[in-house]
């Protein structure tokens, strides 16, 4: 047992020093990423967090974009959303907190809810009044909590490629090791960025298939800022919960009365849109849906002129 014991010290130890070393190129890559793309908005400070959010145009309407699961403000400029609804509208793109340059204070529960609050008085105290609130992917979570907390300031929602109903997702249940004391963040500091970094062009190709991954993604978005580890644990954290958030929601989408329209890739390999989407829909009597042909996740970067007619559409 001596022998064996001695073994694997060796092996532990090499570990332990490896993993200490990519925390710190972790951080070094942070620090310079942060350097290679500063904020790119404003910031306002809601209730001790300072929010980071673009605003674009201001003729029309305001309209808010609220993104994903590991994106930032980026994503919607990337997929030239941003330009086509600020032809007519306001447009106001909102980092949700942990991603871009929006801080996530630990000791707080991030739910949907209290991202949605936070959110919404931030878009208040700019001077945003009844926008359309446009959610992709976890960004819907959000978009829904808005609705249903504040529903006569919600002119009306747009939903992409979301998830609105609890599955056993077992992504989900691996992420919830963000949540243990050390080797949460051992996972996000050190070991999740540099896995990311080794298979993030797969993961790309993924969340487009069946489409190909655009210019504008590969081009526009600014990678680094998305590997931080402070957005990893962010994105890993978010992903946990998702289930149990769509949970507590569905339970309320019958009081939803506002005019929605519902958008998803009918090749979605992210989420299974039959249960998701379509089922929203049907049982919503103010949702209108549309599947988008030959399209996976990132609808608003492969079809960007149809969502924003979708969107324009709702006022």
């Amino acid at each position: 047992m001596a022998g064996q014991r001695g073994s694997v010290a060796p092996w532990v130890a090499g570990g332990v020093v490896a993993l200490a070393a990519a925390a710190v190129l972790n951080q070094g890559a942070a620090a310079a990423a942060e350097a290679e793309f500063p904020p790119i908005g404003d910031v306002i400070e809601v209730d001790g967090v300072t929010v980071h959010y673009t605003d674009t145009g201001g003729s029309g309407d305001p309209i808010v974009l609220i993104h994903g699961n590991g994106s930032l403000v980026q994503d919607f400029a990337a997929a030239g959303l941003v330009e086509r609804l600020a032809m007519t509208h306001r447009v106001i793109a909102f980092d949700r907190p942990g991603y871009g340059y929006t801080a996530r204070p630990e000791g707080r529960d991030w739910t949907a809810e209290a991202q949605a609050a936070l959110l919404a008085t931030a878009a208040e105290r700019i001077g945003v009044t009844r926008p359309i609130v446009v959610g992709h992917s976890w960004g819907t979570l959000v978009a829904i909590a808005w609705a249903l907390a504040r529903p006569a300031e919600v002119k009306a929602l747009a939903l992409l490629a979301g998830y609105y109903y609890p599955t056993a997702r077992p992504d989900a249940m691996l992420l919830n090791i963000a949540e243990v004391p050390l080797l949460g963040r051992v996972f996000t500091d050190a070991w999740a960025p540099v896995q990311t970094r080794l298979i993030g062009p797969l993961g790309n190709k993924l969340v487009f298939s069946p489409a190909a991954v655009t210019p504008g993604f590969r081009d526009g978005m600014p990678f680094g800022l998305m590997l931080r580890p402070s957005q990893v644990r962010a994105s890993a954290e978010d992903g946990a919960q998702m289930p149990a958030n769509a949970a507590r929601l569905a339970e309320r989408y019958g009081e939803l009365k506002l005019p929605i329209v519902v958008l998803w890739g009918d090749g979605d390999k992210m989420v299974k849109q039959s249960g998701q989407s379509e089922r929203l829909v049907a049982e919503l009597s103010t949702a209108a849906g549309k599947a988008m042909p030959d399209v996976g996740h990132m609808i608003h970067h492969v079809r960007p002129g149809a969502v924003a007619a979708a969107i324009l559409a709702l006022g």
